[in-house]
């Protein structure tokens, strides 16, 4: 009977040792004030590959950890940071870092499974007033590590924001241009102009192993689906978005997602 009982306490220690997990390593849960210590943060690395740092934000959060107890490399899993689902890809032992340009006040980081059930989620404060929150941001994800998909904006006053020119002299811009395959590629703006906006997703082309490609069907899914997500005044009170999923087929592909006005 006592080996009995052994046995069922190994097998239910090993059931839940494979249960997936995550484990988030910065940011950390509680009250904080960013940038109060100098940090070298481009000696850090983003996995699986560095994202291209355009400069068009400073004062970027690094979200970084690791999922275990997932079989081979899952991709399906989210990101979840202040509301903005993101595609979440790892390197081959599960580890991930991604960078976000978080405002003052509260922020949330949460990593969620495939089924929508929450992994890990930490809330934070971010007392240091000089990081100014997005009244606008704009976020694009998709779902195909080898396609390389870009956003492009279009301000009031006629400028447009891409991968080629991401700042703006009226203080918009591209945050990060994630060339890994599934993204975020972002737009923000701390104090957006009055008037019309125009949204638009490329289908730009396709990454292997010998670098990005314009090969008809060397992407990984046949139909590529985008998720843009639109944020006013993001974490705050007055906080609105709306969310477009968009399926892309073809090498060329370019969409008009959102026309709207400020």
């Amino acid at each position: 009977m006592r080996a009995l009982l052994s046995l069922a306490l190994l097998l239910q220690a090993a059931s839940l040792c494979a249960e997936p997990r995550a484990e988030l390593e910065g940011p950390v849960a509680g009250w904080r004030y960013d940038g109060l210590l100098e940090r070298d943060e481009q000696a850090r690395v983003a996995y699986p590959t560095p994202p291209i740092d355009r400069g068009a934000q400073r004062q970027r959060n690094l979200i970084e950890g690791r999922l275990r107890g997932i079989p081979g490399e899952q991709r399906s899993h989210r990101l979840v940071v202040n509301g903005n689902p993101l595609p979440l890809y790892t390197d081959s032992e599960g580890r991930f870092v991604r960078p976000y340009a978080m405002g003052a006040g509260s922020n949330s980081v949460e990593v969620r499974s495939a089924e929508g059930q929450s992994l890990k989620r930490v809330q934070f404060y971010e007392a240091n007033g000089s990081k100014t929150p997005a009244r606008l941001r704009i976020a694009l994800g998709w779902d195909d590590p080898k396609a390389e998909l870009d956003l492009h904006v279009v301000t009031p006053d006629g400028q447009h924001a891409f991968w080629a020119d991401p700042v703006m002299d009226n203080g918009g811009g591209l945050d990060v241009d994630s060339v890994d395959g599934p993204g975020p590629e972002m737009f923000s703006m701390a104090a957006p102009l009055r008037g019309t906006y125009l949204v638009f997703v490329n289908y730009w082309g396709n990454l292997g192993s010998g670098g990005y490609n314009f090969k008809e069907g060397s992407n990984q899914n046949e139909v590529i689906t985008a998720q843009i997500n639109l944020v006013f005044s993001e974490n705050t009170p007055n906080e609105k978005r709306e969310t477009f999923l968009v399926p892309l087929r073809g090498i060329g592909d370019l969409q008009l997602i959102k026309s709207f006005n400020y």
